[in-house]
């Protein structure tokens, strides 16, 4: 599994924390839904220091090379300053949770 963390910060963009919220739900989270191989995405804001991000699960490295922050990009007018992917170790749920990403990762592969 892949998890990929994809961060903006809107200083100079000329759009708004708000603009992309609104653009998320009325695009249907931004893709998510559709994406194959895609296990987890959130996207993420901190309007105190106008910051924008996106942290996303994929099955696999491969499938992780497909981009659900292109929209994204395009809106706010420039590539993310902070990308960066990492192997997945671990997976946990927390009560109540689905068990659709819960125990797994390199640690449950036996990588």
């Amino acid at each position: 599994m892949l998890l990929r963390l994809l961060l903006w910060s809107l200083a100079d963009s000329g759009t708004t924390v708000g603009e992309l919220r609104r653009w998320l739900r009325d695009d249907g989270v931004g893709g998510a839904e559709d994406a194959q191989g895609l296990l987890f995405s959130a996207w993420v804001s901190d309007e105190s220091t106008d910051r924008w991000g996106a942290i996303e699960i994929w099955e696999t490295a491969e499938t992780g090379k497909r981009s659900l922050t292109e929209q994204a990009r395009r809106l706010i007018g420039k590539d993310a300053d902070v990308v960066e992917s990492f192997d997945v170790e671990a997976t946990a749920e927390g009560h109540g949770a689905t068990g659709e990403i819960g125990r797994r990762g390199l640690a449950f592969d036996g990588g």
